[in-house]
């Protein structure tokens, strides 16, 4: 019976090995795959920068020679014809570029340059969809959203440089100036617990809001200090950061207040809830509307590692959006980035 239990236990450690080296290696088939198709939009989009001219009619006459000599491949089209050709346009001087850009999907790259102008920024997004395998989908809504100035340009109201001995900076990163959420069901005069209610029922556009590294723990997260509990609204684990993150809603202003009260949960998480191998304990508080001058004097005095943002709700998510937005899974790892070769008409 024991030999029995141990080959069981060597032929799943076997098991188990086999298929990451399997899934390793389908992604790595798949990126591959992308930068090839990338790289051959790029040629023929330079062989159609250089013969083809107004109303000479060389794409309309090079989509439809192609559709026949491969009839069962699509990317083909007209349009996307002309996609190759402002593709080539957009990176001819810049190989390194290109190599950057071969390693995402070809509608992100549309996309990107359509809605992007500025390169630096787009080098942010695509670095991003790199790094957290965002879908067609989700790259839209960041679009939309304008990630990258809330995340990076708007100034960020937190104390962590003070109160973090490490990871400040990243700890920083993820903190947005707005955050912005779908929750278009809201009341006009919603209050806070409505609010919790309906991040929980959209909590998959939530943990897409805070970003990568986010894992759900609970809500109304009971902790009991002095034999009185005391409730946390959101309490999230991240992993990159490897610690705990408490999110307090409040339906109005600001008030300094409301960063004591926080403090004094970060201070009971650390004391009671994290362990040895856990990070000091972050809290974000999130508030309708606040007065900057008065957030950075309440961070000054308050010893925990604390952020506040506004938060936005957003009433243009589209229905088919939703639908598409990834699982908690999903958001925490990478997803694989697929070959994209349809046709865009």
């Amino acid at each position: 019976m024991q030999e029995e239990n141990n080959l069981n236990k060597n032929f799943q450690e076997i098991f188990e090995n086999i298929k990451n080296d399997v899934t390793k290696t389908q992604l790595e088939i798949m990126i591959n795959a992308n930068a090839n198709l990338v790289n051959l939009y790029y040629r023929i989009g330079k062989t159609i920068f250089e013969n083809s001219s107004w109303g000479n009619k060389f794409i309309d006459y090079l989509s439809m020679e192609l559709k026949i000599a491969f009839p069962r491949q699509k990317g083909f089209s007209i349009r996307n014809l002309k996609y190759m050709k402002s593709f080539y346009m957009e990176y001819k001087d810049d190989n390194e570029f290109v190599q950057l850009v071969a390693q995402i999907p070809w509608k992100h790259n549309i996309i990107l340059i359509q809605k992007i102008k500025d390169k630096n920024v787009r080098k942010w997004y695509i670095e991003k969809i790199i790094e957290e395998g965002w879908v067609e989908s989700v790259l839209l809504y960041q679009l939309d959203t304008n990630l990258y100035q809330r995340q990076i340009k708007n100034i960020k109201h937190t104390n962590f440089d003070l109160t973090l001995k490490q990871n400040s900076d990243l700890a920083n990163y993820i903190v947005k100036e707005p955050y912005v959420f779908d929750l278009i069901e809201l009341t006009e005069d919603y209050k806070e617990k409505e609010l919790e209610n309906k991040m929980l029922e959209r909590l998959k556009n939530v943990l897409l809001e805070l970003g990568s590294g986010f894992s759900f723990v609970g809500n109304q997260y009971k902790i009991t200090v002095g034999n009185q509990d005391f409730f946390i609204d959101l309490l999230f684990y991240h992993i990159k950061l490897k610690c705990y993150v408490a999110v307090e809603l409040k339906a109005v202003e600001f008030v300094p207040e409301f960063g004591s009260k926080l403090g004094f949960y970060l201070t009971a998480l650390d004391e009671k809830v994290r362990d040895e191998n856990d990070n000091p304990s972050i809290g974000i508080l999130l508030c309708k509307s606040k007065n900057n001058e008065i957030v950075d004097y309440t961070l000054k005095y308050i010893n925990k590692p604390l952020g506040v943002s506004e938060y936005k709700i957003f009433n243009e998510l589209p229905e088919n959006l939703l639908k598409e937005l990834p699982t908690e899974e999903d958001i925490n790892l990478h997803l694989e980035i697929k070959e994209d070769g349809e046709e865009d008409e």
